[in-house]
This record gives structure tokens, C-alpha cells and sequence, in this order.
């Protein structure tokens, strides 16, 4: 008898048992009319020959979130507490690939968005589109144009904007807001703009942060914020040593015999910060979009949505499809299952870690306020030698910014330290400054372009599959003209929010906004998750048991992030 294919590393035997109890597996019925039936593909090859294929949805979701975490709120967190709390990023970013490669699972068996499978369960898709509209109204703020705005106007006025520039900044925010709307028109898949707009992107960025990381970083900001990445349980705190700002539970505890007060005073902001590191909010839940647009799985049978200029023989069924489970889709299932893994462990997540890590070593190098001697004293790297004039003075000025101006220039902060860093030269200061001012544009943009796509991407997956007026009428190639009708309807939308924040908010509100709301959404949506796919997907492919608690601990976790959030902003006043 022929050996049969091992189910992710169950022996033949038991998989021959499994292989037949799934012989007789159905899809459950829904709220939505039931998939269609295909085999899966033959998947992608593992190999450096096909190294072009396998730049996909992680390298996208990578370009996306480098965006508000990293460069606004990693800053902010590091000026105040160095590298201690860069282990919240750790726990983000692994709770982060459960819950990503869940909704790859999805999108490989049924090529189909982990949205329309949550249009599918009870109690229909009408509650879950209201439901999931309130949860999405944080996404739907262009605070990613708001910061861009002020970047601009900073390299306009050559200072960092503050209240009296309100006007200004607003005016560059509604031009940076319509330029974010410009790359979705064009390639033959959205898809495939997006993806070599956040190739560039990622390359650029990183490739900038570790070059200046590696010339003018000294050796302890490093280890600070390498170690701060498995410093858990060390939080700001009331009870910190003079001098310091935070403390470690576990060491305070032993020492005094009780646990530590926990200083709650910039909740929001470390909210705001686990919620954009690594993606966060409803973003995250895109992946299977991607993983759909990009043809992986069963979504190289159910299509892709085109752009406006060069889509024309592109097409998007209206629902997915599912395959019977035979040994041979199995063997597929899992060289497909491979190509998620690598995507997410080998691509997305080490892409998020090094994407924190840059920005918060510039930052924590020149953004952390320190006296003028301390900082002229202290040793430097030989590039930043080279680049000084002379001998700093020592005076009580500060060598980073010395007013925190995170309400309006929270993405110059780093910029504004390097300027006035006391170790560096004028003329040193300055060109640094300009470069990481247009790098800070090429994250902001970017990732605000990306806000464009993931509004109008999400929706029109939503009506697409859940109006039976739509799915009467139009077909194929025609659900373009839904996403360029709800791309209009954003336009309008941005515009009247831009209105509100610019008179009465401050970019740094917007984010806020933007992080926070993220975190309740990425929990409500862990645990729906979680119960489709233990239960709609044939028990072969279902997620074992360590994928179902890390699931369900990332619900947990941005859950107790949100109710902590919300106690200090509200119930605490």
C-alpha cells in the first residue's frame, strides 16, 4: 500500500484515520450562500530561485505598519522611558502572527477576506456590518496625513510647527489626504501597487534608520533597546527610584514585599503605541486580502479586486471556494501552510521588530532630554566625532528637543534632537534633520495611502459579498466601481474629519484615536476568529491547540489594553 502524505507532521497512520474522517466533511451552512467547490493550486516553491514570488502579503502588512507605532509613538515612549517598555512591543508582535496566521488559514482554504466570514455567522450580516462600522471609525481618521502635514510644513518653516501653525498644517493636510488617494488608480491589482510602494517604502526606511543607527548610535543605546525587548514586567510606575521611571515587578516585588503602583498617567499613549506596533486594529485582518489578491491558496480561484487604469481582465467572485479535503489537497494545504509560515516568522515579524528597534534607537540617542555636559562628555561613535566642530560647551540646555511638542511634531522629535544635538556640528545637525524629516514622509504617506486601501478594500468586500442586490447585478471585473465609489465617499469623509481635528484636535489626538479604537478591535476580532476557525474548517487544517492560545491570548491581552486605556481616560477624571 502507497504511503500517505503526513498532515503536518502526523504519522501516516493517524493521517490516513484523519484523511477519512474529513472524507465525509461538508461545509456548515451560514448567513451567506455557500462557497463553491475547488482544488487548491499547486503552492508556491520554497526556494531562492522563486524569491520574487514569495514577496507578498508580509512584506505589504510589513510597508503598512511601519507607519504610527514606529515612528510617532515608539519616539514618545523612548524620550520618557528609554528602552524599558519595548518588551509590550514583544508580546504585540507574537500575539500579532497568531492572530495573522489565522486569518491566512482562512484565506488558504476558502480564498475568501476573514471579513466575509464574519458576515457569516449569526446573527447575520447586517448586525456585523454596523458592529464592525463602529469599530472601524478610528481607521477611517487620516491622522497619517495629519502628521505628514506637519512634517511639510516643518521643512517649509525649518522649525517644528506648534499651535500658531494650525492653519498651515491643516491646508498641507487636506493636499497630503488627496495625494494618498493617487496610487490606488493604477496597476492591474490594486494589490500590486501597494506591494511595490511598501517594498520601496521598507527598503528605503530601513535601510536609512540602520545607517545613521550605525554611524551616530552609541553602543548603550543599543543594548537598551535590544534588552528592553525581554524586559517584561518592567512598567512605569509612581514607586520608581529617583531618577527613574519605571519599574520591574517581579524585582520590586521581591524587594519590598508588594507589588508596585502602576502609573497610569500616559496610558493612552502606551495603548496608542502597542496598537500600532506591528499592525494592529483591523489592519491586521487585510492579510487575507492580501493572501487572496496575491493568488496564494484558494484565492488564485476567487480573483482579485482590479485598479481603475490597467485592471480590465481582472475579476472577483462574489464568494469563495472551498476544497474537498483528498490526500492530494492535503499535500498542497501543506506547501501552502509553509508559504504563510515563512511570510509571517521569517518576513513580517522579524520586519516588525527591526522596524521598532531603528526608530526608537534614533530616538532614544537624540530625543531623550539629557543636560547639554552630560551629552558633550559622554562617548560617541567615530562618525559623530568626525562630524563635529568642536568641543561642546557644557550650559543647561538640553541636546535633544527641549520642549516635548508631541501634540504637533511628535514625528519631528528625533529630527529636532539631531539638530540640536550639542555633539554634532551645525551644518551635521542640519542635513540630518532634512533626512529624517523626508524619511519620516516616505513612512507617513505611505502608510496613509495604505489607510485608503484597507477603508475602501474592506467595504467593498463587505458589499461585494453581503448585498444580494450586488451580487444579482454585478459581476466580474464591476466591483471596481464599488471600491472607487467608496474611495469618493472617503475623500468627502477625510476631508470633513481633517475639518474637525484641524479646529479643534491636534495630529497627535488623531492617533490616539486611531491606536486605541485598533486595540478593542483586534480583540473583539481574535475571539470571533478563533470560533470560525475551529468550526467551519474541516478538522484537518483546523488550528491546534498552541495556535488557538495564542489566539485567544491576543484577544486577552489588547482586551485588558483597551479596559486599562479607557479606565484612565474616562473612569479615572
Amino acid at each position: 500500500m502507497s504511503a500517505v502524505p503526513t498532515i503536518s507532521g502526523v504519522a501516516g497512520e493517524s493521517c490516513a484515520r484523519i484523511a477519512s474522517e474529513d472524507a465525509n466533511w461538508q461545509p456548515p451552512e451560514t448567513c451567506l450562500p455557500s462557497w463553491g467547490n475547488a482544488d487548491l493550486p499547486e503552492p508556491t516553491p520554497l526556494a531562492w530561485s522563486q524569491w520574487r514570488s514569495l514577496i507578498g502579503p508580509g512584506i505589504v502588512m510589513m510597508g503598512v505598519q511601519i507607519g504610527g507605532g514606529e515612528w510617532l509613538f515608539g519616539p514618545e515612549i523612548t524620550a520618557r522611558y528609554g528602552g524599558a517598555l519595548m518588551w509590550l512591543a514583544t508580546i504585540a508582535i507574537v500575539l500579532q502572527v497568531f492572530y495573522n496566521l489565522e486569518v491566512g488559514r482562512y484565506a488558504l482554504y476558502c480564498g475568501e477576506p476573514i471579513f466575509t466570514g464574519f458576515l457569516r455567522t449569526k446573527p447575520g450580516p447586517r448586525f456585523w456590518i454596523a458592529f464592525f462600522l463602529l469599530l472601524s471609525m478610528g481607521a477611517m481618521v487620516p491622522g497619517l496625513a495629519f502628521h505628514a502635514a506637519s512634517v511639510l510644513t516643518a521643512l517649509w518653516l525649518n522649525t517644528s510647527p506648534t499651535e500658531a501653525h494650525r492653519a498651515h498644517v491643516v491646508g498641507v493636510a487636506f493636499a497630503c489626504t488627496a495625494l494618498a488617494f493617487v496610487p490606488v488608480l493604477f496597476g492591474k491589482k490594486i494589490y500590486n501597487t501597494l506591494q511595490a510602494i511598501m517594498t520601496l517604502k521598507v527598503v528605503c526606511v530601513l535601510s536609512f534608520c540602520g545607517i545613521v543607527s550605525l554611524l551616530f548610535v552609541d553602543w548603550q543605546a543599543w543594548i537598551a533597546i535590544f534588552s528592553g525587548f525581554l524586559r517584561f514586567g518592567t512598567i512605569p510606575s509612581t514607586d520608581a527610584a529617583t531618577g527613574e521611571s519605571t519599574v520591574n515587578v517581579a524585582q520590586y516585588l521581591i524587594s519590598n514585599g508588594r507589588f508596585p503602583a502602576i502609573g497610569l498617567g500616559e496610558m493612552a499613549a502606551i495603548g496608542a503605541f502597542i496598537g500600532y506596533a506591528g499592525g494592529g486594529g483591523l489592519g491586521n485582518s487585510l492579510y487575507g486580502n492580501f493572501v487572496r489578491d496575491k493568488g496564494w491558496g484558494n484565492g488564485a480561484n476567487v480573483g482579485a479586486i482590479p485598479s481603475a487604469f490597467g485592471g480590465k481582465n481582472i475579476s472577483l467572485g462574489h464568494f469563495g471556494k472551498v476544497f474537498t479535503v483528498t490526500a492530494e489537497n492535503l499535500r498542497r494545504w501543506r506547501g501552502w501552510w509553509k508559504v504563510i509560515l515563512v511570510d509571517q516568522a521569517a518576513i513580517w515579524a522579524p520586519g516588525c521588530f527591526v522596524g521598532m528597534a531603528l526608530p526608537a534607537l534614533l530616538s532614544l540617542q537624540f530625543a531623550s532630554p539629557q543636560p547639554a555636559a552630560e551629552a558633550a562628555a559622554k562617548p560617541v561613535p567615530a562618525a559623530t566625532a568626525a562630524l563635529q566642530a568642536e568641543p561642546a560647551a557644557a550650559s543647561s540646555v538640553t541636546a535633544a528637543t527641549p520642549a516635548q511638542n508631541f501634540q504637533w511634531a511628535a514625528a519631528m522629535t528625533t529630527a529636532e534632537g539631531m539638530r540640536r544635538d550639542v555633539r554634532l556640528s551645525a551644518g551635521a545637525g542640519q542635513f540630518l534633520w532634512t533626512a529624517t524629516l523626508l524619511a519620516g514622509l516616505l513612512v507617513l504617506l505611505p502608510s496613509q495611502m495604505s489607510v485608503v486601501d484597507e477603508v475602501c478594500r474592506r467595504w467593498t468586500d463587505v458589499i461585494w459579498s453581503a448585498s444580494p442586490r450586488v451580487r444579482e447585478q454585478m459581476h466580474g471585473g464591476e466591483v471596481k466601481r464599488i471600491y472607487y465609489t467608496l474611495a469618493a465617499c472617503y475623500f468627502v469623509w477625510c476631508l470633513g474629519t481633517l475639518y474637525l481635528f484641524g479646529a479643534y484636535g491636534t495630529p497627535r489626538l488623531m492617533t490616539l484615536v486611531i491606536g486605541n479604537l485598533g486595540n478593542l478591535a483586534l480583540a473583539v476580532t481574535s475571539f470571533h476568529m478563533l470560533w470560525i476557525n475551529t468550526r467551519w474548517l474541516p478538522p484537518a487544517i483546523r488550528p491546534g491547540m498552541v495556535a488557538r492560545i495564542g489566539l485567544f491570548c491576543c484577544g486577552c491581552f489588547y482586551l485588558a489594553v483597551a479596559a486599562l486605556v479607557f479606565y484612565q481616560t474616562v473612569l479615572a477624571k
